[in-house]
């Protein structure tokens, strides 16, 4: 049997060469990249099945993944943190998991956690906290409770496809604003238009304000990056309709990826402030553990031709590295193209009048007030 004789086991490796990951229709991730607290190990390993039928393998040659949704009964539901570089101390998160699917999600490494896959298992397996608003009413309640702000949906989006089945965030947001509790909200998705026969009122009286994450005008690319998130389109509707009702919105432009998303940048600022976004931000590319290879996988099955280019730009805001935790580094990035973006950032927001208005001020008055109130009531019982 020769070395060329493609069924001697000496054979040349070709045939063990794992093929480039293909996209699955509606999904971020290509692959399920194994999270880094599994004990057992993967390797992937292609036994010629994969392509058999020849051809490059475009999206939605794999199988349609179904989203599962499993009810989680918290034992929490705020969730604390000291970082210098987050605006809020408190958030709160009804979901774990996003069926967005954005690859570039910095909460991805969180299902491994669950013994789960950072990568489809992460937009695919979605975990709800149908005791969120239960616990939520039970925390600020506490003698205890030091009232501030709370930020909503800051790690997977509060209002994703499965909440509109699910209206665990319309629940949470019954009892904030029942209570008078100020809080803001960070999403991609139309669904916060729901809910603004709750949210106008609130914002009326300085107790709520809006962020919608734009990272693009271009629908293709947002389909593959994004891919159940509302288009742009309808998120600049998303905009106006929330601006409109008297609601503070802004925009926040993350992450911007060098090369990719980087050259949009300048217009989806105009097309936001003609929308009426009164505010606006931008956060660098962060691939912290598992997210780092999902993105690369995710540009070498989409940008092939790019990939190297884009990592390499990536590696210069990073001292090298493809992430740099460190507060002072990690939303912004170091270093000349770091300071370039900053400077056409600040430049176009000027520009455009955007962050001249003051609405980063909720007032807590109310609810400080209306739990004075009851507790007076309380005491006056015995």
């Amino acid at each position: 049997m020769t070395a060329s004789d493609p069924d001697s086991d000496h054979d040349s490796d070709a045939w063990r060469t794992v093929a480039p990951p293909t996209p699955r229709k509606g999904r971020g991730a290509v692959t399920n990249l194994q999270g880094r607290y599994e004990v057992d190990q993967r390797e992937a390993f292609d036994d010629g099945w994969q392509h058999a039928g020849g051809g490059e393998g475009e999206a939605g040659d794999e199988p349609r993944l179904s989203t599962e949704v499993f009810e989680e009964r918290a034992k929490s539901i705020l969730t604390r943190n000291q970082s210098p570089d987050i605006p809020f101390n408190v958030s709160l998160n009804p979901y774990r998991g996003c069926e967005h699917g954005c690859i570039y999600c910095f909460a991805r490494p969180t299902h491994s956690y669950l013994g789960l896959s950072p990568g489809l298992d992460f937009e695919s397996r979605i975990y709800a906290k149908v005791n969120a608003a239960e616990l939520l009413a039970r925390e600020i309640a506490k003698p205890s409770y030091e009232p501030e702000p709370i930020a909503l949906g800051v790690n997977t989006d509060a209002w994703q496809p499965v909440e509109r089945g699910m209206r665990i965030t319309r629940r949470v947001v019954e009892v904030l604003a029942e209570r008078q509790h100020p809080f803001a909200a960070i999403t991609k998705s139309s669904l916060i238009e729901r809910d603004l026969d709750l949210l106008v009122p609130m914002a009326g009286r300085q107790q709520f304000m809006a962020a919608i994450t734009i990272t693009t005008l271009d629908a293709d690319l947002a389909r593959s990056l994004e891919p159940r998130a509302a288009t742009p389109a309808r998120r600049l509707r998303t905009i106006r309709t929330l601006a409109e009702a008297g609601v503070p919105v802004g925009v926040s432009i993350a992450p911007v990826i060098p090369f990719v998303t980087e050259p949009d940048m300048e217009r989806v600022l105009e097309a936001c402030a003609e929308a009426g976004a009164t505010s606006a931000s931008y956060i660098v590319l962060r691939l912290p553990w598992e997210v780092a290879p999902l993105f690369q996988d995710w540009l070498a099955a989409h940008f092939p031709q790019r990939a190297e280019r884009v990592m390499s730009r990536v590696r210069d805001m990073r001292g090298g590295k493809d992430y740099e935790s460190a507060f002072s580094q990690r939303m912004k990035g170091t270093g000349l193209w770091a300071d370039l973006l900053k400077q056409r950032f600040h430049n176009a927001v000027r520009r455009l009048g955007l962050n001249e208005r003051r609405h980063g001020i909720l007032d807590m008055s109310a609810f400080v007030q209306a739990r004075t109130v009851r507790e007076k009531t309380q005491l006056d019982l015995f």
